[in-house]
């Protein structure tokens, strides 16, 4: 609707019509959803402007939601999805809850029981105020079709302002068939915190007096543009940068500045550095429970380093550990203020830098094995022939180790993957990214248990033209689960082994080029196929669940827990 037609004065429409204006007036062009008969209206309201809005159908409400939350990723605009009452809204709430811990901006909506049937637990009724109340920013019903410019105003600022997350917007199904005369809201623009210079001046005080500083990036908010020009500020200052736990695509990975990541498969000697830097700038992360190894590599409430903590949102500064400067800060503003400064103390930080860089390009060295497939070997070598704007989105499990530890990373490439540890998050997610960036590679990585919770969903991106990538580790195991089950409880294996199916035949049968392989060499010619093929495209990586995770093995976890017990 033009800016013109919003100044007229308004027509009748049903619920389920301002609803999609207001979509539209916000900017959202796309949803993802599981149709249902609870909103109805809705769904012919968006038959209306099917030229100009593309809802893609999914194959499970948890599809659709993380496919929502991956576009929210992906774009900084909230990712939209519509999934109906009861059981959708159950099975949906998985994405919410990635939202909330990734801190993505998404709006779900969930049709809902008509509004005479309310508090009766009628058929597939909830309190969706109860349900979702800790797992997202905001949530509401809309029991008055004429205020819905009103909620949905609200829900695009509330996900995108401050700390983004998820909102979750309930609509009864007889409020949507409701006919209203009302004004539309204009477009949304998100709140930001502003940053003075004087804030910016004492943060580059205090990093002046450090001896061996260490720059952490994390969280969300971020662009591209703020992305390049942090790691001008770093390179011009040899200040050595690190990434939070899957968000290693806030520098490019190539850069000199780069040192590596706090997650799952984080360097020891990273960890090392980390405890002697004498001065922490904490850029947007959290410092959540993964990135600091269960709150143990910085102490709380008081680090031993000198911390400086800039954050979306105030409430997160102080709410763990206790910072010597915090600030309410935007990446891309800090960003945009430091990236052409040069600091007097520089050059003697570039030793430090140096030591940091080489420790991790040290790291990131194919590992020896024994095994047919050797998955260090194969993603050194992937990272040579993919394009450097490939996404890639990660599923939860020790396979994402590999591609976390060997993978390179830079924007506009991104990295996708779920902070909150949810398995069947890669393929919905690479799905939604190759829809949305058709002119990007897009790599999924799976665990064979996490592809059996969302693989169908390349239907849905062979049904939309989409092209996904999905490489498929199998290793026939929960291996995340076995690995701390021979820690804590060595050879007493049980709920951990998988018998799967045919993947091949079944990516196929879905409409997906598909091979298997199972050793090393044969990796790249495959992932060449792939990517020559325009479609989608499975590979099948058969591994040794000998390799438990990319740094230790089976016989390794029992040889230690037999030392302890002794």
């Amino acid at each position: 609707m033009t800016e013109n037609a919003r100044q007229t004065s308004p027509r009748p429409r049903t619920g389920g019509e301002v609803l999609v204006d207001q979509l539209l007036i916000h900017g959202t062009d796309h949803a993802y959803c599981v149709p249902g008969e609870s909103y109805l209206a809705v769904l012919d309201a968006l038959y209306a402007v099917r030229d100009r809005f593309q809802l893609y159908n999914a194959r499970h409400e948890a599809g659709a939601a993380n496919m929502a939350e991956a576009s929210g990723k992906l774009t900084g605009e909230p990712g939209v999805a519509f999934v109906t009452r009861g059981p959708g809204a159950c099975h949906a709430a998985i994405g919410v809850h990635i939202a909330m811990q990734d801190s993505t901006p998404m709006i779900l909506f969930i049709g809902q029981v008509a509004r005479e049937a309310l508090d009766r637990e009628a058929f597939q009724e909830i309190d969706y105020t109860a349900m979702f109340g800790g797992v997202a920013k905001w949530v509401a019903q809309i029991e008055d079709a004429r205020r819905i410019p009103e909620y949905l105003s609200r829900a695009y600022r509330t996900a995108t302002s401050g700390r983004p997350g998820p909102v979750v917007i309930a609509l009864p199904e007889d409020m949507l068939t409701d006919t209203v005369t009302v004004a539309d809201a204009p477009r949304y623009r998100a709140t930001a915190p502003q940053l003075s210079s004087a804030d910016v001046e004492q943060v580059m005080t205090a990093l002046e007096s450090a001896a061996r500083p260490l720059v952490l990036l994390g969280g969300s908010g971020w662009d591209d543009e703020a992305c390049h020009r942090i790691a001008r500020f770093a390179e011009a200052n040899y200040l050595p940068v690190a990434c939070a736990f899957r968000r290693q695509d806030l520098i490019d990975n190539r850069s000199p500045a780069y040192v590596g990541d706090f997650g799952t498969a984080v360097s020891p000697t990273l960890t090392v550095r980390l405890a002697e830097a004498d001065l922490l700038l904490v850029i947007n992360s959290r410092l959540g429970e993964l990135t600091t190894r269960g709150y143990t590599t910085v102490a709380i409430p008081n680090p031993a380093q000198r911390l400086i903590h800039l954050h979306l949102d105030a409430d997160e500064i102080g709410r763990v550990y206790a910072p010597e400067i915090g600030l309410a800060a935007s990446p891309k503003a800090f960003a945009s203020a430091v990236a052409t400064r040069q600091l007097s103390h520089r050059d003697r930080w570039r030793a430090w830098q140096q030591t940091l860089r080489g420790e991790h390009l040290a790291d990131r060295q194919p590992l020896p094995g024994d095994q047919a497939m050797v998955l260090s070997r194969a993603l050194v070598a992937a990272a040579e022939i993919l394009p450097d704007k490939t996404i890639v989105t990660l599923d939860a499990g020790n396979h994402a180790g590999w591609v976390q530890r060997f993978l390179c990373y830079a924007r506009p490439g991104r990295q996708l993957g779920s902070t909150c540890g949810a398995m069947g998050y890669a393929v919905p997610a690479a799905v939604a990214a190759s829809l949305a960036a058709p002119d990007q590679r897009v790599i999924a990585c799976v665990g064979d248990g996490g592809f059996m919770m969302s693989g169908q969903e390349l239907a849905t991106a062979i049904q939309h033209g989409g092209h996904v990538i999905v490489l498929l580790f199998n290793n026939a195991s929960y291996a995340t689960i076995r690995m701390h089950q021979e820690r804590e409880y060595p050879t007493r294996v049980v709920g951990t082994d998988l018998h799967n199916p045919d993947f091949v035949a079944l990516a196929k049968a879905m409409g997906a080029s598909s091979e298997r392989i199972s050793d090393t060499d044969a990796f790249v010619p495959a992932l060449q196929r792939a990517l020559a093929h325009a479609g989608c495209s499975v590979i099948e990586i058969t591994t040794d669940i000998e390799a438990i995770s990319s740094r230790t093995t089976l016989s390794e976890l029992r040889r230690s827990a037999d030392g302890n017990a002794s």
